[in-house]
């Protein structure tokens, strides 16, 4: 009775505070509201978990960061549908993966449409926006260690020891001691470059698992799922060669691919290719898709548009690609594709300036991945990938609007600087004359 509600006691015009108060929040409960029960425990409520994952996204937070900071922050219990300031955390930083799970890859869209339709009813996002807009491709990484056979081979012995101990098979020999002395020294040798004494102790590892593996076979010829799987993917490991198309590169995420971008600080990246489509004015994100099976770009670019589109409602007019995207025709549908092929000798200044911007992609899917956790993606499978690269997109657009409602409120101000301007101006000049000498007014009076 006696507390005070947070619209009462906050800053009304702190970004956060306008910006929540801008989301049409009613939007997930329709959305999402088909994916819950009525029986057992009344669910969170669907504001608290979109907007978790807003904040996380944006401020770059990890799961218990995130709820961590929201018992200490009102301004992001403000965003997330708080009355009054909260004393308890509201909920198990685990209770997020568990959503994500209930609503899936496929019902992540609308939280990156809502992050539009808000900069479409702020006018921060126009139909002229769409007028050009740049499409690029890059790499978001999974958080494997980087996957060498030696380590491979050692890490599958390891859990395929630890399942048969947990189900009661008993193994001639675990090589726990060799195995662990084999790896070190494979380390050792490769960092020394004494490559055939590495490739020597890589050859033990391999046989240490084979051995393993066969023993099992013979002790349990009918495995569970679990087991089965995890001796499906030694086997992967002891018959892959180094030419090889498909390749396991991680046990828990055997998923990932390995892609070449052509860096020359990073020949090769393990994770999955992700499309991004951003405007060429003011540079909002306003498509963005993770692509498994390591497709070329110039396939990816007609599915980019169809987002694109199904995401903000209106149609492309010009759509700028480097040279990856070769092979596209100059016209799909009713965009127009400029690739970067042409010569600045046969374009107008103009053309010139707007192909000079499809380069202003690239700071950001740096910025994606450096502020919003597309750098290092720590969500599981397959789906884990498409969520993390919509909601690192969804962050970045939320950082654009906090900074947009911050101009609009610096531009207020200046207005209201100008206006006030003449009375502090007059005010100045009376209290100016009052502190001067008799004299001088007589002075000033006379010259009046």
């Amino acid at each position: 009775m006696f507390r005070s509600r947070l619209d009462q006691i906050l800053d009304r015009k702190h970004p956060l505070f306008a910006l929540a108060n801008q989301i049409d929040w009613s939007v997930f409960d329709s959305k999402f509201g088909k994916l819950y029960a009525d029986k057992g425990r009344p669910a969170l409520p669907t504001r608290l978990m979109v907007g978790l994952h807003y904040l996380k996204h944006a401020f770059d937070e990890s799961d218990e960061s995130v709820v961590a900071r929201l018992l200490e922050n009102p301004y992001w219990q403000y965003m997330c549908g708080f009355e009054f300031f909260i004393h308890r955390l509201p909920l198990d930083p685990s209770s997020l993966v568990r959503w994500r799970k209930r609503i899936g890859p496929e019902n992540m869209e609308p939280l990156l449409v809502e992050t539009l339709e808000t900069a479409k009813r702020g006018e921060h996002l126009t139909e002229r926006h769409m007028e050009r807009v740049n499409v690029d491709t890059t790499v978001q990484e999974k958080a494997i260690a980087y996957p060498t056979d030696a380590r491979l081979y050692h890490k599958a012995r390891v859990l395929l020891v630890k399942a048969a101990k947990d189900r009661g098979i008993p193994l001639r020999q675990s090589y726990l001691r060799l195995g662990k002395r084999s790896l070190i020294m494979s380390g050792r040798y490769a960092h020394a470059r004494q490559m055939k004494r590495a490739r020597r102790e890589q050859k033990k590892l391999k046989i240490y698992l084979g051995r393993v593996v066969r023993d099992i076979l013979r002790k349990c010829p009918q495995p569970d799922a679990q087991l089965a799987d995890l001796l499906h993917k030694a086997q992967r490991l002891l018959t892959q060669q180094r030419q090889d198309k498909n390749k396991l590169y991680s046990l828990h995420a055997p998923e990932e691919e390995c892609i070449s971008k052509g860096k020359a600080h990073k020949k090769y990246e393990f994770g999955c290719k992700v499309s991004v489509a951003t405007t060429s004015r003011d540079n909002w994100i306003v498509g963005i898709e993770a692509l498994h099976n390591n497709p070329f770009d110039g396939h990816t670019l007609k599915g980019a548009l169809e987002q694109v589109e199904r995401l903000v409602g209106w149609t492309v007019g010009n759509v700028y690609c480097d040279k990856g995207y070769k092979g596209n025709p100059k016209q799909l549908g009713n965009t127009a594709v400029h690739l970067a092929t042409r010569r600045k000798s046969s374009m107008t200044w103009g053309e010139w300036c707007w192909f000079k911007r499809r380069s202003a992609i690239e700071p950001v899917i740096g910025h994606t991945k450096e502020d919003h956790r597309m750098d290092r993606n720590y969500l599981k499978g397959t789906d884990g990938d498409k969520m993390n690269a919509i909601l690192a997109a969804c962050g970045f657009n939320l950082r654009k609007l906090l900074r947009a409602i911050l101009w609009l409120l610096f531009k207020e101000l200046e207005r209201l600087k100008l206006l006030l301007l003449p009375f502090i101006w007059s005010l100045w000049a009376v209290r100016k004359m009052m502190s001067l000498p008799e004299q001088d007014l007589n002075l000033q009076s006379s010259f009046a």
